[in-house]
């Protein structure tokens, strides 16, 4: 099995030196009420090669301390365990490995027996543990929606850390914004540990693997007198460095710039801002940014998710099957009016989408039910025989049928009778935002998300929604209050992020101005400048925010 390969299946990442010695050096920086005492105990769940042992050992001499260290590392993965006793060995670092799971052998532990947790533990997803081992999870962790294995671990840090001990965690960021990250910001809030320091490390690529990863320095402590420092690091187009590396850019005092990877990365340093409630996402927060968001919040009149249902596209889970942009090519001949026009992301650009998409799905639904109605395949002979030389194929997804569907479903139709209608649509996936009215008929693929015009009942005010999200003021709402960036600027658009964003008055004179703008970009056969620097402008005067305010985020501060 190759290092990807274990990578995937066990969650293997193992952690960088450099990254090892910055989560290190900061879980000290923390424990600073412990370095009195005689000995401390370190123990590291998911030791791996021993990376994160070794690191602790070198910043706990940095430190000063010269008690005894305590090192232990959980290990389940025997070629592993070897190679962190010959590395520990070869740097005269004793400690302690032991092979076993230690979601297992802590159930045996005592509370309050660490000092210092420091881990990376195993990024394992639902799908890759298994239902029965999630759900097991789950009920022992009392743990909700999607497991990864970075719950249980942080779940059972609390009970586990004495007073003033600490909790070191490198783990996907994920945590941070998404509805599947709410049991680790759950087990976080629960009062018995207190975040100190949160760092995104954003798209770093410090792993070979794309993790896109976050620190965590929290203590078994009262909760601290001021709010937790944050740190995020992003690439940018341009510019200038004004720090000497990544690591000293996120312990600074202020937000910078760095060449990472011969590449420049902002820095941006402030403080988290913590909701009350789990399901919020979790933000990094300056002055200027909070009270920019202040004046938006303010003034909105709605949020998208108020005037409308937001759905993800169809999902087959048999696309080669279902999904072609060359019927003629295969045989038998499926029926052609089973056949329609599938909009995917290709074919989305801000204001207008193509008008004869490439892909066509095989869509055996009643078109005139807004519910899923399976037609009869024996009304379609060819659809049929098509259908059957794939039998075995589409019967194998046993959660299709177990789900009350005939065999040759697609898992996801959603709701047949609204695709007629007009639509927003937009991708899962894209750089800068991609909002378009659709009117041809088409279905939605899954990797877009659309909003049926039926559901808004208003079409000044779907043209209102086009305006904010194509605009630099609706660009840097989403990065302040969702966050969610993936690699090279790339940023999710999925339902919960885009319900938050905020509408103005319809009423007002600046939206009627800017429902006629949003109209005549989205009847243009092409992008006018004019036209969008004047929707940029509008939608400021809408929110009632200067341009400047608004297109901050969407510039170089630097």
């Amino acid at each position: 099995m190759t290092e990807i390969d274990n990578a995937k299946r066990h969650g293997q990442h193992y952690t960088p030196t450099a990254l090892a010695d910055f989560l290190a050096r900061r879980a000290f920086a923390a424990a600073t009420p412990l370095l009195g005492a005689a000995s401390l105990t370190i123990v590291d769940p998911a030791c791996g090669d021993g990376e994160l042992l070794l690191a602790a050992a070198r910043a706990a001499r940095d430190a000063g301390y010269d008690g005894e260290l305590r090192l232990t590392g959980y290990e389940i993965d025997t070629d592993a365990i070897d190679a962190a006793s010959e590395r520990l060995s070869e740097h005269g670092v004793t400690a302690t490995i032991i092979e076993g799971d230690f979601l297992v052998a802590q159930r045996s532990m005592p509370a309050g027996s660490i000092d210092i947790i420091i881990t990376n533990p195993p990024y394992v997803r639902t799908q890759h543990l298994g239902q029965a081992a999630a759900q097991l999870l789950a009920n022992e962790f009392g743990l909700t929606g999607r497991v990864d294995l970075t719950h249980p671990f942080v779940t059972v840090a609390g009970r586990l850390l004495r007073e003033n001990a600490v909790l070191a965690l490198l783990c996907s960021n994920r945590f941070l914004s998404t509805l599947a990250g709410e049991n680790v910001r759950r087990a976080l809030m629960a009062g018995t540990l207190s975040v100190g320091e949160l760092y995104d490390l954003g798209d770093t690529k410090l792993f070979k693997a794309a993790v896109l990863p976050a620190v965590i320095i929290a203590s078994k402590a009262s909760a601290l007198e001021t709010p937790p420092r944050y740190a995020s690091a992003y690439e940018i187009p341009t510019g200038e460095p004004t720090a000497p590396n990544l690591f000293a850019a996120l312990e600074g005092a202020k937000s910078s710039i760095v060449s990472h990877g011969a590449k420049p990365f902002e820095v941006k340093v402030g403080t988290l801002a913590m909701p009350d409630d789990t399901k919020t996402p979790w933000r990094l927060s300056d002055p200027d940014a909070d009270a920019w968001l202040s004046g938006i919040d303010e003034r909105a009149w709605k949020r998208f998710g108020d005037v409308a249902k937001i759905r993800v596209g169809i999902k087959t889970t048999a696309d080669k099957v279902f999904l072609s942009d060359d019927w003629s090519t295969r045989a038998p001949d499926v029926e052609n009016e089973l056949l329609l026009p599938l909009l995917d992301q290709r074919d989305i650009t801000p204001w207008r989408t193509a008008q004869n998409p490439q892909l066509r799905v095989l869509y055996p639904y009643d078109l005139s039910s807004e519910k899923r109605i399976a037609l009869d395949v024996d009304d379609y002979p060819g659809t049929k025989a098509y259908l059957l030389q794939h039998e075995e194929q589409l019967r194998g997804r046993t959660y299709v049928i177990e789900g009350g569907r005939h065999w040759y479903e697609i898992w996801v139709p959603q709701r047949p009778a609204l695709w007629a209608d007009p639509k927003i649509v937009f991708p899962d996936i894209s750089e800068s935002p991609r909002f378009a009215l659709d009117t041809t008929g088409a279905v939605v693929n899954g990797n877009c998300y659309w909003i049926s015009l039926r559901d808004i009942a208003d079409d000044d005010l779907a043209h209102i929604m086009l305006a904010v999200a194509n605009s630099s003021l609706g660009l840097r709402y989403y990065d302040e209050v969702c966050g969610n960036r993936l690699y090279s600027g790339k940023r999710r658009w999925i339902t919960q992020y885009v319900k938050r964003l905020p509408l103005p008055d319809p009423s007002t004179p600046e939206s009627r101005r800017l429902i006629d703008t949003a109209r005549s970009l989205v009847g243009a056969g092409e992008d006018d400048a004019g036209l969008l620097d004047r929707i940029d402008r509008e939608v400021e005067a809408a929110f009632a925010v200067s341009g400047k305010q608004a297109r901050a985020a969407t510039d170089t501060l630097f």
